[in-house]
């Protein structure tokens, strides 16, 4: 039983040590007014201690090649069935093209993902079917970094082939895969999963595989989608799960790990009608996604410095908020998002880096161009 309060506990995560689960539980329904002012000033000062004052940003596109999909998540209002009213499946050249547009508008990355289509195969194998979008992109634009196809997607094209992990990681790394999204985590505890998403890999499948690409040398990100079902312990043991694969990856000497934790609050304007019904609701609740946020901050500590809310789900403004409850980072351009905006979302599809560099700029803080990995990158004006 927890004695402490959550002043006591925020001063000792100040201090240096690490929560506990109990700990992380405690901060999470303890909600007085004078609480979540203390959350936000702690969480806001870990993060000024941990990567400074300035907020980066980085010049990106999205690109879902397809949303025909095999699998039905229950909150997903993105997908669709071969010859459904809405599917798409993008060819290479429509690909290339969105790519090209990217380049031209200063992007340093694409960010790729799509659903599982069995029937996206090329020579008979799903594996050379992405291989060909990877190599399409990077010999045109080699500069380009790919940050694409998250542990799902990992997992289905090993699934049709009949490949390891670690083979379909190796050789989407060799055709140009320069790091991995942290997506499909949704919430990373089974009894959640067999709702949300009961055809998707389980948790310990997910972690065996950013694991891997992490041992590979792949870096990774990583997410929460949360406020839809999910209790507060179960929102613990994911940000549990990620600090603890995190410290495994550094601690055995791989050369990648998790760059960053990104917060995903639950979008369900147009989710399927049964978990919109029980969630009860069709936009996120910005006070629980700010007080996950400073949560997320203090527990994941020092091992993952890199925090991000979403604009695309919370809007610019509340994403802004989310600056000053333990966030460093504003995100991406996107230049178009599809899957949180088919859900329903009102942030928009679409920002202007002078829209990014507005919203920080009203907090009095500076901001910086970075690149996927958080390197920094120079402005054309210098």
């Amino acid at each position: 039983m927890i004695t402490e309060t959550v002043s006591s506990i925020c001063d000792r995560v100040l201090a240096g040590e690490e929560l506990t689960p109990d700990e992380g539980l405690f901060l999470l329904t303890h909600t007085t007014p004078a609480d979540l002012s203390m959350l936000q000033t702690s969480a806001d000062s870990l993060r000024r201690h941990l990567v400074g004052d300035t907020v980066t940003y980085v010049i990106n596109r999205n690109i879902n090649f397809t949303n025909i999909c095999e699998q039905h998540c229950s909150f997903c209002a993105f997908r669709r069935d071969a010859g459904e009213a809405g599917a798409f499946w993008l060819d290479l050249e429509q690909i290339l093209a969105k790519a090209a547009d990217a380049v031209e508008r200063g992007a340093t990355e694409i960010c790729m993902q799509g659903g599982l289509n069995p029937t996206a195969k090329h020579n008979g194998k799903s594996l050379d079917y992405y291989l060909r979008i990877v190599a399409g992109i990077k010999g045109r634009f080699p500069h380009l970094h790919l940050h694409a196809f998250s542990p799902q997607e990992v997992q289905f094209i090993a699934r049709e082939d009949g490949y390891t992990f670690a083979e379909v990681i190796l050789a989407l790394q060799a055709a140009g895969v320069d790091s991995m999204p942290g997506t499909a985590a949704e919430v990373l505890d089974d009894d959640v999963r067999k709702v949300l998403c009961p055809e998707k890999i389980n948790t310990e499948t997910w972690l065996e595989i950013i694991s891997t690409a992490h041992r590979l040398g792949l870096p990774t990100t990583s997410t929460l989608l949360s406020g839809h079902i999910e209790t507060a312990e179960q929102q613990i043991r994911h940000l549990e799960n990620l600090r603890s694969l995190q410290q495994a990856s550094l601690q055995l000497g791989y050369s990648a790990h998790i760059t960053e934790f990104i917060l995903l609050p639950f979008v369900g304007q147009e989710a399927p009608k049964p978990l919109r019904r029980r969630v009860g609701r069709d936009q996120p609740v910005l006070q629980d996604a700010l007080l996950l946020t400073a949560v997320a901050r203090l527990y994941l500590g020092r091992w993952i410095p890199n925090h991000q809310p979403s604009w695309v789900k919370l809007g610019l403004a509340g994403a802004t908020q989310a600056l000053t409850w333990g966030c460093n980072d504003l995100g991406g351009t996107l230049m178009e998002e599809h899957i949180t905006t088919m859900a329903g979302a009102q942030g928009g599809t679409c920002l202007e880096v002078a829209d990014l560099q507005q919203a920080i700029a009203s907090l009095g803080r500076p901001h910086q161009q970075r690149d996927t990995l958080y390197g920094e990158v120079l402005s054309a004006k210098g």
